[in-house]
């Protein structure tokens, strides 16, 4: 900068120029090469550097670099440099203006604090492109760590900018916040509650991004969009969106479907009550009929048995052998305890199919044949009519 600035007085000697006139072109002329080497260091970066950096980490196999540098986080870098060329040159510039220099260098520098502090926070949103559909628990504490980082960040730069505008120690001024801990601690502590409540949650695999979870306290039921240091963001079935603390989620109880998504099966629990005056020994007739149809041999039907007994074995024998129910899973058909509203069957399996609208359908087929079933084994499904 020296060389320019003798270069400049070498040119301004040359026009003639004597008198007041002088320092006014000496410094306009010196602004206006401090503004030219700035821009020319600003496009350098964006149209050299970034391209340059951009074609290395897309030839390596490894994810994380084109994401860490990916072009936002690269071009909001590249704002960082022309501030730091005007921060060096400021001395050479206005070295007989102090006052204006000093007011110029505390303007820039905040200006460099500011922009490391952006291209830090487009950084750590950059890091959830790393994840996939469903967040891991390295994954979450990652986020929630960034999270933290993030307020610690913006309240260490708001008062280094605050230091730099009334010419202070930093130091000085974290040690005079220590009185107002206090006063800290409750701001933050939404903050603080949601990172102890998100730890809970992923070190004991309770939640993560993407699972299908209930929560009934809070009207939710539906898929995990996304999980900060506050909150808990859900979008329901019926694509409206629900956001609870983390807090919440610990301290009241919520459902995940996330364990029967990944098992072999989902299950299906029905319980259909019968009238206790159609459960009845089988006559001649009724035995004829369920051979007839192929329910059973002559042979395994005795003199003795029970229409719900064969209905029950029937429907069993029926679930073995579809070919939409999981047999390494639980498959049976039990009484539960007889009630004023006849006795109840349920009927209980797992089907292979656990896609919710496929499921719904296999399920209803499976329970609208037991219905049209019962009547054929002499078995009367209990209806209460009030007005009766």
């Amino acid at each position: 900068m020296e060389q320019i600035k003798i270069f400049v007085e070498g040119l301004i000697s040359l026009t003639g120029l004597t008198g007041d006139a002088v320092p006014i072109l000496r410094h306009v002329s010196l602004v206006l090469v401090a503004i030219v080497l700035a821009a020319a260091a600003g496009l350098l970066c964006r149209k050299i550097l970034v391209p340059v950096i951009t074609r290395l980490t897309a030839k390596t196999e490894a994810r994380w670099d084109d994401v860490v540098f990916n072009r936002r986080v690269l071009i909001s870098a590249c704002h960082i440099v022309p501030a730091i060329v005007i921060w060096q040159l400021l001395p050479w510039v206005f070295y007989q203006f102090p006052m204006v220099r000093e007011v110029l260098a505390r303007a820039t520098a905040i200006y460099i604090v500011v922009m490391m502090v952006r291209t830090l926070l487009v950084l750590f949103s950059s890091v959830k492109e790393l994840e996939g559909e469903r967040r891991t628990s390295t994954q979450q504490y990652l986020l929630s760590f960034l999270g933290i980082l993030r307020v610690v960040m913006l309240f260490l730069a708001a008062i280094i900018v605050v230091a730099i505008l009334f010419n202070s120690n930093p130091v000085t001024l974290l040690a005079g916040l220590g009185a107002t801990s206090a006063i800290l601690m409750l701001v933050f502590q939404d903050t603080i509650k949601g990172l102890v409540a998100g730890i809970r949650l992923t070190s004991n695999d309770m939640l993560h991004k993407g699972d299908w979870i209930t929560v009934p306290k809070a009207g939710a039921n539906g898929v995990v969009e996304d999980m900060s240091l506050t909150t808990v963001k859900i979008r329901n079935f019926d694509n409206t969106i629900v956001t609870v603390t983390p807090q919440t989620l610990v301290d009241d109880s919520f459902q995940n479907w996330q364990g029967m998504q990944e098992s072999d099966g989902r299950r299906v629990a029905r319980t259909v009550y019968f009238d206790f005056r159609s459960i009845r020994l089988i006559d001649e007739p009724l035995k004829q009929q369920l051979v007839e149809k192929g329910f059973f041999r002559p042979e395994e039907i005795k003199g003795d048995s029970v229409n719900l007994t064969l209905f029950r074995q029937y429907v069993e024998r029926y679930l073995e052998k579809s070919d939409r129910v999981n047999h390494d899973m639980t498959c049976m058909v039990r009484q539960a305890e007889p009630t004023q509203g006849g006795l109840p069957v349920e009927f209980y399996f797992f089907l292979k199919e656990k896609e919710w609208v496929a499921y719904e359908h296999q399920a209803a087929d499976f329970m609208e044949y037991v219905y049209a079933l019962a009547g054929i084994f002499g078995l009367v499904i209990y209806q209460h009519f009030p007005n009766q």
